[in-house]
Formats: C-alpha cells, structure tokens, sequence
C-alpha cells in the first residue's frame, strides 16, 4: 500500500485545545512494499503516526492518503473495505485471557472474511493449518490450543505479532513488537515479520525502541521528536550524530546537565536510550 502524508497533524480526541499536537507538520511518502521503522525518544508521536495510517485517528490539519485516496473523505462502506487492507499490531495485544492462541491468532483473519464467517471461527476456528504455521514462526507451535491467561508475557506478545502473519492486509503497522522479548526472540519476531511482508508485497511500518535493531533490519528509518520529522534516512545515513541530536533531551535527562551528554558515543549510549521505553 502507498503512503502519502502532507503537512499532516493530528491531535488525540481527549487532547484539551490548549495541549501540543502529538503529531506537527508531519510530510512523508512511502512506496507500496517498503520496510520502515520509526525511531525516536518516548513522548515522540510514534504510536499517534501508527494510529493515523490505520484510520484510527483523523489529521487535525493536512492531507493523509492510502493508495492515492483520502479515506476520511470515503463514503462509509468503501472506509470500512479499506481498514480491511490496514493491519496494526499494538505493543499489548488485546487478547482475552480464556481464548485459545488458535483463535486469537485467527483474528487477524477477521477483518477479510466477513461477518457470518467471523462469528462461527469465534467458536469453530478454520484455517488452523495457517493459525500453526504463523505460531511456528514464532517458536510458538506448541500453545496453538493453550488458553492466552497461560502464557507469559513475551508468549501473549509473539501471539499478537503471528496474527499479522495470518492476515492479508497491504498495510502492516507494528508497535514496539520487542518490549517484552529477549534479544533472540525480538531478532526472531523481527526476521519473521518483514519476511512475511516481503513475501506477500506488504508496507511494513515498525516503531521501535531498539535502534540497533532497527539499523539492522530496515532499509529506511524515521526519526521523530517532539512530534515532528526529525530525518528520513537510508539506515547506512542515520549517524551517530544524528542518533545523539535525536535522542538529546533523553540523554540529558539520564545524565544530568554537562558538556559530556551529547558527546556520548553511541556504542555507550546507556541502555535505557537504545533499548528505552
């Protein structure tokens, strides 16, 4: 799915008036089948862009387009066939605790199959080849019909990532899918998700904390702060320098006022700014 975000800003609804727009200015234009994470300090906008590319949330000012169409300007039907094509993965998936992983898997599905096919997988799961398929990816074959209220806190996380393996949205948006996983698994999720979207020619958008990570596995990086672009750079571009004006007030908020701060290498950075939440 194509992108297209000009001179757009967006406030949260329960925002008072007098409250700084989450998002300020933002322009940006993304390729139908592009990998890009989206890197930045918290407080940074990150979830608020996620939440509007996924029509959750309306710009308050500009123009935000999906495959060349203003879907605020669609009429009621067409808006809802769209978010059909939109995927987010939320940091917390909401996963109620007596469901079966098979069925929260299957989830994803939801949003294509149609209403009368929705409510009889809630109670009779079909596709559980695919439901298996996707869990396996994630190390996770073995809780296909566990209950969610039995797994830790990294397991309900990779259940939430596998539904995205089982949807056929052209949009795929991911919220921070490594807070609650070791290096291994998050290297693992992250392999597993933009294979997935490689595969089938899917956008995949990722906010992430993890840097180092992110450098590695994007070809594309966006760098945002205090709700505005900060840089839209190749990975091989996003410098140290850029890394440390990127994430300054944290640092100074970490170490304290001094000259010292800003000059942190980032192979020092301390931990809690390049895997900080």
């Amino acid at each position: 799915m194509k992108i297209s975000l000009r001179d757009v800003s967006a406030r949260h609804p329960a925002a008072k008036a007098t409250t700084a727009a989450a998002l300020r200015g933002l322009s940006l234009q993304m390729a139908s089948g592009e990998q890009v994470a989206v890197i930045g300090p918290s407080g940074a906008g990150k979830t608020t862009l996620l939440h509007l590319l996924c029509c959750a949330l309306p710009p308050s000012t500009g123009c935000l387009e999906l495959n060349a169409r203003d879907p605020w300007k669609l009429p009621r039907g067409q808006l809802q066939r769209l978010r059909g094509e939109l995927f987010l993965a939320p940091q917390v998936p909401p996963l109620p605790p007596r469901q079966r992983v098979v069925t929260a898997v299957l989830a994803g599905r939801l949003p294509q199959i149609g209403l009368w096919q929705s409510l009889r997988s809630l109670f009779y799961p079909t596709a559980i080849t695919q439901a298996d398929a996707a869990l396996a990816r994630f190390d996770l074959s073995d809780k296909l019909f566990a209950r969610v209220d039995r797994l830790s806190g990294g397991e309900r996380q990779r259940v939430g990532l596998a539904r995205a393996l089982v949807t056929q949205a052209t949009l795929l948006l991911v919220d921070e899918p490594l807070s609650a996983l070791d290096p291994t698994r998050g290297l693992q999720a992250l392999v597993s998700l933009t294979q997935a979207a490689q595969e089938r020619g899917a956008t995949l958008v990722c906010t992430l904390h993890h840097v180092e990570m992110a450098l590695q596995h994007f070809p594309r990086i966006v760098g945002l702060r205090d709700g505005a672009l900060a840089f839209d750079l190749s990975a091989a571009e996003v410098t140290p320098e850029r890394l440390r004006a990127l994430y300054a007030q944290h640092l100074h908020e970490l170490t304290g006022p001094g000259p010292a701060a800003p000059d942190l290498p980032v192979a020092v950075l301390p931990p809690r700014v390049m895997n900080c939440r």
